[in-house]
C-alpha cells in the first residue's frame, strides 16, 4: 500500500526501512496455522515443545519478557519488554513461542540482502531496520523514489515471505517516523510540508529519541503534541533540558535532521547475558551458575570469532532478587577471543562482585573490540561458581 503527502525532488530521498513485526512474523512462516492466532514471541527454546501441541500463555510459569508479539496480540496492549506472566493476563488465550535468534539473524541476512541489490548506500540499524540512500538507487534505476521504494518491498516480499514498511523523507529523523505511520506493509512519505497535517498531531513519544522521562517533563510543561512542542518557545525549552537536548526537541519537533548516512561502523562491544527462570544463589546454585557462566563465555567467543574480533576489556553484569543491578569490569593487557581467556577475566571481575543476594540476570561483555586475531595465547581458565 502506498499512502501519505507528496514528496518533491531527490535530493536527500533518505528511506527508513523497518520489518513488520520482524520475529512473530519469521515465526509465522514456520507456523502458518497460527495465522489468525494471537502469537506472543519469548522464553526460552523448548518452552512450546510438548506432546506435539503449544503452549498457551495463560500456562507459563515463569520469569522470561516478551521479545515480540503479532499484530493480533498487540490490540490487547501486549509489547516487548513485558513479562510474560503479565502478558498472560492481558491476552491469555495467546501462543507462546520460545525466540530462536538464529533463524532471526538469517532471515536478517537475507532481506538485507535484497535492498544491497538495489542500493549502493545502506546504515545498517539493527536486525529489523536499516536507512538508504533511496534517491541515488531511483535515480540509477531511471525511477522515481517511491516507485523504487515499492520495488525493493516487493523483491523482500518475494524472497523472504515477509512484509515490510518504508519511510521516506529528506532526512533520517522524519524517513524514521514516517516507517511506522502506516503499518504493516505500508511506504508512507513525508515532506516538511506535511509536518502540520501528519507530524505535529503526534503524540511526542511517537518521535525516535524522546523516551518516557523525556515525555513525562514535557508534559508537566503542558506539552503533549510535537504540535505543541514545536510552537513551545527554543529558549524556554533549552532552560528545561540543556542547550543540546533543549535544541535538539525544538528542532525535532519541525523535522530538521543534518545527520548523514553511516555506511560502515565498528561495534564497541559484544556481549551475552540471560535472564534465569528463577533466582539462584552463587553458593546453593553453585553447578547451575556454573554452567550458564561458561555457556554465556563460550556463545559469547563465538560471536567475537565469528564476526572477525577479538578484545582486551571484559566486564560482568549482576542483577539481583530486588532488581538492582551492578557491574564489574577489567582491561586486560592483550587482545583475547576465546572462551577459556574470557571465562577467566570474567571469573576475576566476579571475585569483585557481592555474591551475597541471590541473583536473577547475569552477563558478560567484551569491549574495546578490533579486527583481526589476538596475538597470545589464552590463559588457563578459573573456576569460580
Amino acid at each position: 500500500m502506498l499512502r501519505g503527502g507528496s514528496y518533491a525532488g531527490r535530493v536527500n530521498c533518505i528511506a527508513h526501512l523497518d520489518m513488520d513485526a520482524f520475529f512473530a512474523s519469521v515465526e509465522l512462516l514456520r507456523h502458518p496455522q497460527l495465522r489468525d492466532e494471537a502469537v506472543v514471541i519469548g522464553g526460552r527454546r523448548g518452552i512450546a515443545a510438548g506432546e506435539g501441541g503449544l503452549v498457551r500463555l495463560r500456562d507459563y510459569a515463569g520469569r522470561g519478557v516478551v521479545t515480540t508479539a503479532t499484530y493480533r496480540a498487540r490490540e490487547f496492549g501486549v509489547r516487548s519488554g513485558l513479562g510474560l506472566m503479565q502478558a498472560a493476563r492481558l491476552c491469555p488465550d495467546a501462543i507462546l513461542l520460545p525466540a530462536d535468534f538464529d533463524e532471526y539473524r538469517r532471515y536478517s541476512r537475507l532481506f538485507k540482502s535484497v535492498i544491497a541489490e538495489h542500493a549502493e548506500h545502506i546504515e545498517n540499524r539493527g536486525i529489523d531496520e536499516v536507512y538508504f540512500d533511496l534517491g541515488a538507487a531511483a535515480e540509477s534505476a531511471g525511477i522515481a523514489p517511491r516507485a523504487m521504494a515499492g520495488r525493493i518491498q516487493q523483491a523482500i516480499r518475494e524472497r523472504t515471505g515477509l512484509t515490510c514498511s518504508i519511510g521516506i523523507a529528506p532526512n533520517k529523523l522524519l524517513a524514521k517516523l514516517a516507517s511506522e505511520l502506516d503499518k504493516p506493509n505500508g511506504i508512507s512519505l513525508l515532506a516538511p510540508a506535511d509536518l502540520e497535517a501528519r507530524v505535529w498531531p503526534l503524540a511526542c513519544r511517537k518521535l525516535n529519541g524522546i523516551g518516557p522521562r523525556s515525555a513525562q517533563r514535557l508534559t508537566q510543561l503542558g506539552i503533549e503534541t510535537l504540535g505543541d512542542l514545536a510552537r513551545h518557545d527554543r529558549q524556554a525549552l533549552q532552560q528545561h533540558f540543556g542547550q543540546s537536548l533543549g535544541g535538539w526537541l525544538h528542532d525535532a519537533a519541525w523535522g530538521r535532521d543534518d545527520r548523514v548516512l553511516v555506511t560502515s561502523s565498528e561495534p564497541v562491544s559484544m556481549s551475552r547475558e540471560t535472564t534465569f527462570e528463577r533466582d539462584l544463589h552463587a553458593v546453593r546454585d553453585r553447578n547451575e551458575l556454573g554452567r550458564i557462566f561458561t555457556a554465556l563465555c563460550t556463545q559469547l567467543a563465538a560471536d567475537l570469532q565469528r564476526k572477525g574480533y577479538c578484545g582486551r576489556n571484559v566486564a560482568i553484569k549482576l542483577r539481583y532478587d530486588d532488581f538492582s543491578t551492578v557491574t564489574r569490569a577489567t582491561t586486560l593487557p592483550a587482545y583475547i577471543d576465546g572462551a577459556t581467556a574470557i571465562r577467566r577475566a570474567a571469573g576475576l571481575c566476579l571475585r569483585r562482585a557481592p555474591l551475597g543476594r541471590r541473583l536473577r540476570l547475569l552477563g558478560v561483555r567484551v569491549g574495546i573490540l578490533r579486527r583481526g586475531l589476538p596475538p597470545v595465547a589464552e590463559p588457563g581458565s578459573l573456576e569460580l561458581f
